[in-house]
């Protein structure tokens, strides 16, 4: 093996390992980053892991609805190649957007526009322990679960391991020279950070008071493969709270339905108002139509933990060496955008990418990471508050000037996506975290936007004949 340069702070000659804290989909991705650099990753976790997919207590979001955005799959199979193919082996959906997906926008239903994009939809768990097994099998990566962190080792200046206690109690230090934070919406980092005399990194959250529910269901039979996602968004715009819904085809012939509300509007946990909310409550009938009759698989799931918060390490004044955050545990937003696994994959990627360019132990790789972290954290943040700022009460000062003159350029682009394919595409290469929002400021785009849409709007959900009968709807 060729001479690398220790990380600063730690002697020249120091075992080359790193500390991944957190073994959900973030945390491996990170491990697998890392791997190619070091000797040995260590995945510190929580829980007690088992083989294959199945719940555990520290994702209690994985009985909601996920999806993996196409940005989302090109960084995993970049980190992970394979991992695409095994999970539709395993019975994951791949879905063409706008093609496969039935969707009412704040500003009309869309037409479902050839193929420019595609999405993974399976359920958490699957998703999950693919990758999981994935990154175990390589020699470099080790698992240490039934494991609890309690805090990092070093000062202001640079991380040099972890504090961790057993699942017998002993507690111990991990020596490294890189620690990654990847614990999800629960990080300690900003605690940690301030424990070293660090300032406290600047913070905003934006809470709609988002409740939401989810349930399985069967899918009947002829709707169980080539079923599109049907989605009804909410309109920030309308007085009062926001309600969506959302039907997503999952493995094993099954849909999994999430219907939200803002403060205000929110689902009940009750099984048996799940499907009047659909009908009812949501801007258009359809998911509760198609869900009355098929059969459910489970009780409704329920959570109020929705508000989209952020930590802005990037922007810190002073940055140990040798640390980074990740995932969740940089920011969380409002679930129905589906873009927290996505930028976790692209952070991973993005940690790859610097220490790739930057060289393993150079001076200042820590903070070089972080602000690469935070392209694809930025690109969904301002995707998810665009709209929750709008709601009573989401902010303590309201949205911002520049809040409201970015939702209402979206809004219009919204709007002429209905009508026009081209500006739909664009608007996709961003919110599937494909390309930068610079793509919405061409001049060929901003003319569409000023032009509006070039077809009338649509009146109906825009099902096919057989898609209509393949899900027993009796409706014209």
């Amino acid at each position: 093996m060729s001479e690398r340069p220790s990380p600063v702070g730690l002697p020249v000659g120091a075992v080359r390992s790193a500390v991944v804290l957190g073994g959900s989909l973030a945390g491996m991705l990170a491990a697998r980053a890392l791997a190619g650099f070091v000797d040995e990753v260590t995945v510190v976790e929580r829980d007690a892991l088992t083989e294959g997919a199945g719940p555990r207590r520290g994702l209690p979001q994985a009985r909601h609805a996920h999806m993996l955005w196409s940005g989302g799959v090109r960084a995993v199979e970049e980190l992970v190649p394979g991992t695409t193919e095994r999970l539709l082996a395993a019975g994951a959906h791949r879905q063409a957007v706008t093609t496969d997906m039935v969707v009412l926008s704040p500003r009309g239903w869309y037409r479902r526009w050839p193929v420019s994009h595609h999405n993974l939809l399976a359920g958490r768990d699957l998703l999950d322990a693919t990758v999981r097994t994935a990154v175990l099998a390589d020699a470099r990566v080790r698992l240490l679960d039934s494991t609890e962190v309690l805090g990092l080792t070093g000062d202001g200046d640079a991380v040099t391991g972890v504090r961790v206690r057993g699942g017998d109690g002993a507690e111990r230090v991990l020596d490294a020279g890189f620690v990654v934070d990847a614990t999800g919406r629960a990080s300690r980092a900003a605690r940690w950070l301030t424990g070293f005399g660090l300032p406290e990194p600047e913070k905003r959250e934006v809470d709609s008071g988002l409740a939401y529910a989810s349930r399985v269901f069967r899918a009947p039979e002829g709707a169980r493969r080539g079923f599109p996602v049907v989605a009804v968004q909410a309109d920030a715009r309308r007085p009062g709270p926001g309600r969506s819904g959302f039907l997503l085809p999952i493995e094993d012939g099954r849909w999994i339905v999430m219907l939200c509300g803002t403060r205000g509007g929110e689902p009940t946990p009750d099984d048996d108002d799940f499907v009047r909310f659909a009908r009812e409550e949501l801007r258009h009938p359809i998911i509760g139509e198609l869900i009355a009759g098929a059969e459910p698989l489970g009780d409704v799931a329920f959570t109020r933990s929705t508000a989209n918060r952020r930590w802005f390490h990037e922007r810190a004044a002073r940055w140990p060496e040798n640390f980074a955050v990740v995932g969740d545990a940089v920011a969380v937003y409002n679930p129905v955008y589906g873009h927290g696994m996505t930028v976790a994959a692209q952070s991973a990627l993005a940690l790859r990418e610097v220490i790739g360019r930057q060289g393993w132990g150079s001076a200042g790789l820590a903070r070089r990471i972080q602000k690469a972290v935070a392209r694809p954290v930025g690109v969904a943040w301002d995707l998810a508050i665009g709209q929750d700022v709008f709601y009573e009460g989401a902010t303590e000062s309201g949205p911002t000037l520049r809040d409201r003159m970015v939702t209402a350029y979206v809004d219009r682009l919204v709007h002429t996506a209905t009508g026009n394919g081209r500006v739909a595409r664009r608007l996709t290469d961003v919110t599937s975290l494909e390309r930068g929002p610079e793509v919405l400021l061409t001049p060929a785009v901003l003319l569409a936007a000023a032009a509006g849409p070039l077809k009338p709007p649509l009146n109906d959900p825009p099902l096919t004949t057989e898609e209509r009968e393949a899900a027993g709807l009796r409706w014209a």
